[in-house]
């Protein structure tokens, strides 16, 4: 049976873990807020169930505790930075706050990161760019997960990539996507939960389709829309991982694999509204947008037509109130992190 918690609970539960293993305060809190938010946000794929993962990797010392980035090329507009391995949500939380910085310079700046970690859902940092009046896109690399098409090993990754923008009333308005069919962490979600996934989402070792989500996740996952699933994760690569100097294609480690430096890059592109327009402006033609959107007549059986990230922020003012809820084996590994590390357990909602 699921439990459930308070987001509150969890964060402060993620951040003590963390600690307990030499993260920093301020590092550990970032790393267990991407985890939580996701929660919120009904993606449970990139939630906790990736806490144990990171621990080991933190374990095994193939991802240092303390990040400690590096500017390696400082060409004004465009910097890229190394990472020693550090936290992939604390590279990327760094790589925000200097593209903002020199967007504001320049109009648009772009970073790259090299040699980093999986760093959660990349929704969590346009999203950051957007609120300070920005556009940003985000791409990152992924360890081998599809095959290229009319291939039947995997050599390309999820490779998932972002795009927010500031929306006025309406928020933020925020694409996030793998190019896969799903999400890797989906077909891990559903195996830890025994569920059967559609037979479109993967296939196992020799192939074939399969609702097996274990199979799955030793087979291969299938790209979106066919050959452009694809190539445009072969795009992805090429800009997170060859141009920023970092590891690509089949170099690229994966955070549940404890033992492997994972050598994954992202790239983040940010423009600066301001240098386009005035920001109300650009937050007033959004709202338009959006408006004409949600004002399409519905199909049958549709309530409600939604812009991008509005269902994401819908669920997570819900489930502040109502509580996480974590599937029995997620549970069951946070009361073994718990013990093994000598953290307060969170208590579970009554």
């Amino acid at each position: 049976m699921p439990t459930t918690v308070h987001a509150e609970a969890l964060t402060r539960f993620g951040t003590a873990v963390l600690e307990s293993l030499g993260v920093p305060t301020e590092d550990a809190h970032l790393l267990a807020d991407s985890l939580v938010v996701a929660e919120l946000w009904g993606h449970s794929s990139h939630g906790m169930l990736r806490l144990p993962w990171y621990v080991e990797r933190l374990r095994s010392g193939v991802m240092t505790a303390v990040t400690t980035p590096e500017i390696v090329m400082d060409g004004g507009a465009v910097t890229v930075m190394d990472g020693h391995h550090g936290i992939g949500q604390v590279l990327s939380a760094n790589a925000v706050e200097l593209g903002i910085a020199r967007a504001r310079q320049h109009g648009i700046s772009a970073v790259g990161v090299r040699n980093s970690n999986h760093f959660g859902t990349a929704a969590y940092f346009t999203r950051m760019a957007a609120k300070e009046g920005c556009v940003a896109i985000l791409a990152t690399n992924a360890s081998p997960a599809m095959a290229p098409w009319g291939g039947k090993a995997k050599s390309i990754g999820t490779n998932p990539w972002s795009i927010a923008a500031p929306a006025g009333s309406r928020g933020v308005a925020v694409m996030d996507i793998a190019n896969t069919a799903v999400a890797r962490g989906k077909i891990y979600l559903a195996a830890e939960r025994g569920v059967e996934i559609p037979n479109t989402w993967a296939a196992d070792e020799n192939g074939v389709p399969t609702t097996d989500a274990k199979e799955a996740i030793h087979g291969l996952i299938l790209p979106m829309a066919g050959h452009k699933g694809y190539v445009i994760s072969f795009m992805m690569d090429v800009l997170a991982g060859v141009l920023t100097g970092s590891h690509f294609g089949s170099n690229v480690a994966g955070p549940y694999e404890a033992s492997r430096p994972s050598g994954c890059g992202h790239l983040l592109i940010t423009i600066d509204i301001k240098s386009t327009m005035p920001l109300a402006e650009f937050e007033q033609r959004m709202e338009t947008l959006i408006s004409e959107v949600k004002a399409v007549p519905k199909a049958h059986g549709i309530e409600e037509i939604f812009f991008p990230g509005e269902l994401e922020d819908r669920n997570t003012a819900h489930l502040k109130e109502a509580g996480i809820s974590l599937a029995d084996t997620t549970w069951q590994s946070m009361v073994k992190l718990a013990t093994e590390t000598g953290t307060a357990f969170p208590a579970a909602n009554t």
